[in-house]
């Protein structure tokens, strides 16, 4: 069980950590002026606390545990993750551009490639978070 807390814990904090970076410095470029009459002013932490909690438990199901069961490498985590990080992305970004119209190409394509890098970078964070503590406690 240490070693899920441990993968779970190291995707979320790779995960929170790089996406602060891109939400920081690409997004207000990327995202404010492509939607910013649907943007909320101010950021509603607790929907973004519940969507970390949620799509990291995701990770960890879906992308690092069925690497750790196949017995494969880091790289197994990280494609899985990168296709799942696909999958969720395009579903929230293309149902977006198909409802809304100011969700524009530009918005979708770049979303959807960095959900795709930044899943498959936190699934391999979180897969050595595991590997490391099953060295340690056995």
């Amino acid at each position: 069980m240490l070693k899920h807390l441990a993968a779970y814990l190291g995707a979320g904090l790779a995960f929170a950590l790089i996406d602060a970076v891109w939400l920081t410095t690409v997004g207000p470029r990327l995202y404010r002026p492509a939607l910013d009459e649907v943007l909320a002013e101010r950021f509603n932490l607790p929907a973004a606390i519940a969507f970390y909690l949620v799509f990291i438990a995701g990770v960890l199901m879906l992308a690092i545990l069925p690497a750790v069961r196949e017995g494969a490498g880091w790289t197994r985590a990280m494609a899985n993750g990168a296709m799942l990080g696909f999958v969720a992305y395009a579903t929230y970004d293309l149902t977006n551009q198909a409802t809304l119209k100011v969700w524009s190409l530009k918005v979708t394509l770049a979303d959807i490639g960095w959900g795709t890098v930044l899943t498959a970078c936190a699934a391999a964070a979180g897969f050595a978070a595991y590997r490391w503590t099953e060295t340690r406690l056995g």
